[in-house]
């Protein structure tokens, strides 16, 4: 009986280097809200702390930074993390937001939402307006701290690295959570804050987030990185490794994506039967974070209007962007007239042209 050789033959199988330990995880390009990986990053779970992003850019989108707020009686009701801010006691609003969001100040999240919303009430009513604005499709905004009480803050982690990635197109939002150290005296106290966010003190592309932990929500971490023009957002919930997890998150995303600038502002030459003749232009550059691998399957399709009669500056057309046949971006495209010559300037270059 003849004996079959059988061979096995091991093929190699395509996995992800992306992952982490979380229940929901999303790393997402700031720029283009592109999401480079995710891991059931629409489930709707507690989020703690990291509610207090909204929090922070609600209160410097609707007040004066610089205001002076006097402490009330709202404070009396904060417990769990704190700034230890007194009743009666004067202090920016600025440093509260610092006081929020370096060391998560239950505290500070009341004084600053009775200041800014007339009442917490009111001022989450902010928070929901702001997160329907930013297309949170999946986030209800309960109180301005994060605590579970009254249901707690809900959102997912999608939504919550969209808000992030609004939050950080503003500049005082930017400069406070990339602040690892922040002092201030009071008519009442001196402080000193240390940021909370250990990835701040350890590597430099780090450029903010906001920690977060419940009971019930566990640990939630929002955390950003720039570099090379990279900029990137890690949310994870419920992560007993979030530290680890978003640095190898990160170190992977810039090992393989490249901000490439793919339009750029001014003249574009392409030839068209209706405006050969004349100047065709766009105003604004355009870069888009790719992943290595797709930098060859950028395609620019020109779509220009065949107009009758134009003037110098009219738009008349469009230019989309195009990665793997999806449409990332559309620029205006706009027209600059060539001077139309009198008879006796061409007859001036022609007799010029003779000698």
């Amino acid at each position: 009986m003849k004996k079959l050789l059988i061979l096995l033959l091991l093929i190699p199988i395509n996995i992800k280097a992306y992952t982490s330990s979380a229940t929901s995880t999303v790393l997402m390009d700031m720029d283009s809200l592109n999401v480079i990986y995710s891991n059931n990053m629409n489930d709707i779970r507690s989020v703690a702390s990291i509610s207090k992003i909204m929090t922070s850019i609600v209160a410097i989108e609707n007040k004066d930074i610089n205001d002076v707020v006097t402490i009330g009686e709202e404070i009396n009701k904060a417990y769990g993390s704190g700034i230890y801010i007194k009743q009666g006691e004067e202090i920016t609003l600025e440093s509260l937001l610092y006081g929020l969001m370096l060391r998560s100040g239950n505290d500070a999240a009341l004084a600053i939402a009775k200041y800014v919303g007339g009442d917490v009430d009111s001022f989450v009513e902010l928070m929901n307006k702001k997160a329907v604005e930013i297309g949170m499709k999946n986030s209800k905004f309960n109180n301005p701290h994060g605590l579970d009480e009254n249901g707690g803050n809900l959102s997912t982690a999608y939504d919550m690295a969209l808000l992030t990635s609004y939050a950080m197109k503003n500049e005082t939002y930017r400069k406070i959570v990339s602040t690892k150290k922040y002092t201030l005296k009071t008519n009442m106290n001196y402080y000193s804050w240390i940021n909370k966010n250990k990835l701040l003190h350890s590597h430099d592309y780090i450029t903010g987030g906001k920690t977060g932990f419940t009971d019930v929500a566990k640990r939630t971490l929002v955390t950003t990185a720039s570099k090379d023009n990279v900029n990137l957002v890690v949310v994870t919930l419920n992560d007993g490794n979030d530290f680890v997890d978003h640095i190898n998150l990160f170190e992977e995303a810039f090992n393989n994506y490249t901000n490439y600038n793919i339009l750029k502002e001014g003249e574009i030459e392409i030839i068209d039967e209706k405006y050969y003749l004349d100047t065709l232009y766009i105003k604004n550059n355009f870069n888009y974070t790719l992943n290595n691998n797709d930098k060859n399957n950028i395609l620019l399709n020109f779509k220009l209007e065949k107009k009758q009669n134009y003037s110098d500056n009219d738009k008349v057309g469009v230019v989309e962007v195009l990665v793997n046949d999806k449409k990332v971006h559309e620029e205006d495209i706009y027209v600059t007239k060539k001077e139309e010559k009198s008879f006796f300037q061409k007859l001036k270059e022609w007799f010029s042209n003779l000698w």
